[in-house]
């Protein structure tokens, strides 16, 4: 797959997520959030870092909701004007008043101390698309992979990544590079995909 057909597939799948009716897109986020937290490693996640959503992107907000309700401590990405290539994370809860960065994403104030990525258990990805090897093709910005690049040549260390994702998300194939980073698993509404067991 060459690099433009690495983008026309972006557009495919953003348009698809974006078509979606808003009842479509509330069932499936409350059935992946009810099919997550049946999982052992949300259950013993203290730690999660979650974001919110834009695009069409799974919400996680009712993963967050019952996160929170069960004292789990919550986090959202920032983007820091003294480091704005990488995501930096803030403590949310229910009092957090969030404010819109410079795409227009709504995010934490900025704390006087930035959580380190190595902090969670877990974390919640957004995608635009992924592959069964748990590959995924996100908006192009590169975020996700500069950030948690360390795990690129330790995938046991933490935290867990988690993509969140429709099942016809799913795709056969698309170009990686050496800087992806493969996330541990991909949850659908549907089913749990993991990388080893592709």
């Amino acid at each position: 797959m060459t690099e433009d057909s690495r983008y026309t597939l972006r557009d495919s799948l953003r348009q698809f997520r974006q078509s979606l009716p808003p009842e479509a897109h509330q069932a499936t986020n409350q059935a992946l959030s009810e099919l997550a937290q049946q999982q052992d490693f949300y259950r013993n996640a203290q730690h999660i870092a979650f974001y919110h959503a834009v695009d069409g992107e799974i919400d996680p907000q009712p993963l967050m909701d019952v996160a929170l309700a069960a004292g789990k401590q919550c986090y959202l990405p920032v983007i820091s004007g003294e480091n704005s290539d990488m995501l930096s994370f803030a403590p949310f809860d229910s009092d957090t008043k969030l404010i819109k960065n410079q795409w227009g994403i709504l995010e934490p104030p900025q704390p006087d101390v930035f959580i380190p990525p190595t902090h969670f258990d877990l974390v919640l990805v957004p995608l635009v698309g992924f592959d069964k090897n748990c590959f995924r093709l996100g908006m192009g910005k590169g975020f996700y992979d500069r950030t948690f690049s360390f795990k690129i040549f330790n995938r046991s260390s933490r935290p867990l990544l988690v993509g969140l994702a429709h099942t016809e998300q799913l795709v056969d194939s698309f170009k990686t590079e050496s800087w992806d980073v493969r996330l541990d698993a991909v949850i659908t509404a549907e089913k749990i995909y993991r990388p080893d067991t592709a």
